[in-house]
């Protein structure tokens, strides 16, 4: 049922009596990225499309080339469920966030973990770069968002008000706003 078959349908030479089976369907899936050995509960595509991050409840980070589904690097240090996964805008880090309570910050060209943020008390379910990259957000189960620097790993501030998880942080496009969503059914800015 392709186009292209019904479109060069006519112009098939009558003498082939034999044609090959296909399915009648296509699907629109291109692809199945396996690896994870538990769920996966996050992805993220890095800015410029070439790469794919994944983070799963295995406590792993997946690299993967889109283009051709291969697995590209497996990076490892979170000691739990890997919830959230955010690339720098300039494509050379990857933010995570897991159940350890930790944010941690890697190196894409060499898969090193550079830092490992602490300071939430419970789960880091969200993570987000400005868009100039000089500041990362996350947002975890003990109702607070924290802003850091990813250059040295300080934490810079505590942002509370919510009072129950904190699910969803995001930079508005000139940076100027945080935008956090919580299970307290409230967005602040």
């Amino acid at each position: 049922m392709s186009l292209v078959r019904k479109l060069f349908e006519r112009q098939m030479p009558n003498w082939l009596t034999r044609l090959p089976k296909v399915q009648k369907e296509w699907s629109s899936m291109l692809q199945t990225l396996e690896g994870h050995s538990q769920e996966v509960e996050a992805v993220v595509f890095s800015p410029d499309g070439k790469l794919l991050a994944s983070g799963s409840h295995d406590t792993t980070v997946r690299l993967w080339d889109p283009a051709t589904g291969a697995s590209l690097q497996t990076l490892e240090g979170h000691s739990s469920r890997v919830l959230t996964v955010a690339f720098s805008p300039d494509g050379k880090l990857l933010a995570s966030g897991s159940d350890d309570k930790t944010v941690r910050l890697w190196d894409l060209a060499t898969g090193a973990s550079l830092q490992t943020l602490e300071g939430h008390s419970d789960w880091v379910h969200a993570v987000a770069f400005s868009p100039d990259g000089k500041l990362l957000a996350s947002g975890s189960h003990d109702t607070t968002v924290r802003l850091w620097d990813p250059a040295t790993g300080a934490s810079l501030q505590t942002l509370e008000g919510h009072w129950n998880w904190v699910r969803a942080v995001t930079f508005s496009s000139d940076g100027k706003l945080l935008a956090s969503g919580s299970d307290d059914k409230t967005v602040r800015l």
